[in-house]
């Protein structure tokens, strides 16, 4: 089977990064992932892939003799990207260096999870417990993870084991951060910054808070990190103007459990206590990333052992073990052996800036393949 897989890769090379350069040309912020999703389909149905369908979250899912199992390996990776663009974004190829944003997250590692589905049809991989191949939706932010949720969802109890591509060479994630994200908004009479000077500004109430979020000291269990961040801040008319509204967008993380419901009270302490008869405080709740819930150890350490096996073998070295905020979140909190790791080389991300080791493509298809020949 390495023949085969090897003899791949070499055949089908010029056509991985094609599909790289047209997967990154259609623009997908979250929550419109529909034309990524439509040519996803339509590629993997061109390939030979049969029963393949777009969902109501916009994923799209190719079920690998699935039918009467429910022992079934999951292989996912996001269409959505972080940037808001609906224009296509700039992508240049130097030979060595590809750049575009979101090329290493998550498109680089779409297009290896769309090039193994294409390598398990081609050589006829016989899998007795199922592969399920899922593009899927609303990953990044306030997505709230709702593609990898709706996939739970219809295939509940039926799915054993999970891996998703994402990111970049350099780790495997097998611990989830666990979030909650508020948006906030402060109101108060506010008016003309000299003759109504003394009514309460609605910035400096939100101010208020803000420190007091930032004077919250994070709890440390058994080793485990908690963080916080006010991301997004607006309010305010004019500079002559004191705002009778602000607003702000924040958040608090954490790989435990326990820390996380600390610091869901110490923010809602905070929220109450900014309320009063002259400012009005309304918070919404906009996203919730869970935790983990109860592993079997033994069969999630199988897991990991066999991605890192694969790793090992393929870009050179072990991977650290981290925790990270993915879709893994959804599976790990169920109690299904989860993890997240990448299948390319890059920087970036995030950033306008982002850009992709053009040869480490290759690496990541050939770590693609074999962990779907792995999990099979």
């Amino acid at each position: 089977m390495f023949y085969m897989t090897d003899s791949y890769i070499k055949k089908h090379s010029d056509e991985l990064y094609l599909l790289l350069r047209e997967l990154a040309l259609i623009p997908a912020p979250t929550g419109n992932e529909e034309k990524r999703a439509e040519f996803c389909k339509k590629w993997l149905e061109s390939v030979g892939a049969e029963g393949v369908y777009i969902d109501e979250k916009k994923n799209v899912v190719f079920p690998y003799q699935c039918e009467g199992k429910n022992e079934i390996t999951a292989l996912f990776a996001h269409t959505d990207t972080v940037f808001p663009d609906m224009e296509p974004m700039e992508y240049s190829d130097d030979g060595e260096i590809i750049r575009c944003p979101g090329i290493c997250d998550d498109t680089a590692n779409l297009a290896v999870l769309m090039m193994s589905a294409r390598f398990v049809i081609e050589s006829r991989v016989q899998a007795p417990s199922g592969l399920l191949f899922v593009c899927n939706s609303s990953e990044e932010g306030l997505g709230n993870l709702a593609g990898t949720r709706q996939i739970f969802k219809d295939f509940s109890g039926r799915i054993a084991r999970f891996v998703t591509f994402d990111g970049t060479f350099g780790g495997i994630a097998d611990k989830c951060v666990g979030s909650h994200r508020y948006e906030l908004t402060v109101k108060t009479k506010g008016g003309h910054s000299y003759g109504a000077f003394g009514n309460k500004s609605a910035v400096f109430e939100l101010s208020k808070i803000i420190n007091d979020i930032y004077s919250i000291t994070p709890p440390k269990n058994n080793g485990s990190k908690t963080t916080y961040n006010v991301g997004l801040i607006t309010g305010g008319t004019s500079v002559n103007t004191i705002p009778e509204s602000a607003s702000m967008l924040c958040e608090y993380r954490s790989d435990d459990r326990e820390s996380l419901n600390i610091m869901k009270k110490s923010f809602e302490m905070i929220f109450e206590k900014a309320k009063a008869d002259d400012v009005e405080v309304s918070v919404t709740l906009v996203g919730e990333r869970p935790c983990m819930g109860k592993l079997d150890p033994d069969e999630h350490e199988s897991l990991i052992t066999i991605c890192e096996k694969a790793i090992c073998e393929t870009v050179g070295s072990k991977p650290p073990r981290c925790s990270a905020s993915t879709d893994a979140n959804v599976p790990l909190s169920l109690g299904v052996p989860a993890v997240c790791l990448g299948t390319c080389a890059g920087g970036g991300m995030h950033t306008y800036s982002e850009w992709l080791d053009k040869k480490s493509l290759m690496t990541g298809l050939e770590l693609g393949i074999k962990i779907a020949l792995a999990l099979c």
